[in-house]
């Protein structure tokens, strides 16, 4: 459907909201619940079923719908990306995905790099981590594996400051509240910068692969001639890397 039909969709929709045209809505925007799901899978990879994503993402779909303003200058795919993400975020909180020892081996990972890096004024290896740890280093892949939740709950933790993603009052200065705006474009893209010099050279591969150039895990798998696991570990090395110097601002990486 072209932009023109689905305008034309939106317009019939608001004056008169009937069942049917709600479930046409629903259907055309499906994809989209498909697009989020599967980007917020890449951080989860095992821990949850891909097809359970996209069921929780649904809701938020239909809330989307329920209350999105056409008056307002806001894309419904930027409003509507939003609420699915939420929704999905809302059910893993809920049943309580992140158990504590995750959270426990978190904080231990980042005492241990904080330490490393306090000693010899570099970034820290994975190796160094691990021998400070006292894990070998496939127990430290183990538990890098199990920060995937917590990565992608650290992702997303802009949504918390407010969790119905709400648009401003006036249609001339509408838009979405986010953490970039908070500076400038220019420190934006240092501190962005900055981040990636932190990446080994695959690692930053994996992100200029998946977030720039929009390749999925078997696509990526495929260029770097290695495996779809190898690629998910390299992904979430780089996260762990990046968040200690995006912070909040990490949700770069899916404005990319």
């Amino acid at each position: 459907m072209n932009d023109v039909k689905r305008q034309k969709m939106w317009d019939e929709y608001q004056a008169k909201p009937t069942p049917e045209l709600r479930e046409k809505i629903i259907v055309e925007y499906a994809p989209l619940v498909k697009i989020v799901a599967g980007k917020m899978n890449m951080y989860l990879g095992s821990n949850v079923e891909y097809d359970d994503l996209v069921g929780y993402g649904v809701f938020g779909l239909i809330d989307a719908i329920d209350k999105y303003d056409l008056t307002k200058d806001v894309k419904f795919e930027t409003y509507a990306s939003l609420r699915i993400k939420g929704a999905i975020l809302d059910q893993i909180r809920k049943m309580d995905w992140i158990p504590r020892t995750i959270r426990q081996k978190q904080k231990k990972i980042d005492e241990a790099s904080r330490t490393i890096e306090s000693r010899t004024g570099k970034s820290a290896t994975d190796d160094e981590i691990a021998e400070e740890l006292g894990l070998s280093s496939k127990e430290y892949v183990d538990w890098q594996s199990q920060m995937k939740v917590t990565n992608l709950v650290s992702l997303n933790e802009f949504m918390e400051a407010g969790n119905e993603p709400a648009m401003d009052a006036t249609a001339s200065n509408s838009h979405f509240i986010q953490p970039e705006e908070s500076i400038s474009k220019d420190e934006l893209s240092k501190m962005l910068a900055e981040a990636l010099d932190l990446l080994t050279e695959k690692e930053k591969s994996v992100i200029v692969f998946y977030y720039y150039e929009d390749l999925n895990l078997k696509e990526i798998a495929k260029v770097m001639e290695v495996s779809e696991s190898r690629v998910s570990q390299l992904h979430t090395k780089a996260l762990l890397k990046m968040r200690k110097k995006l912070g909040p601002y990490m949700n770069i990486l899916n404005e990319a």
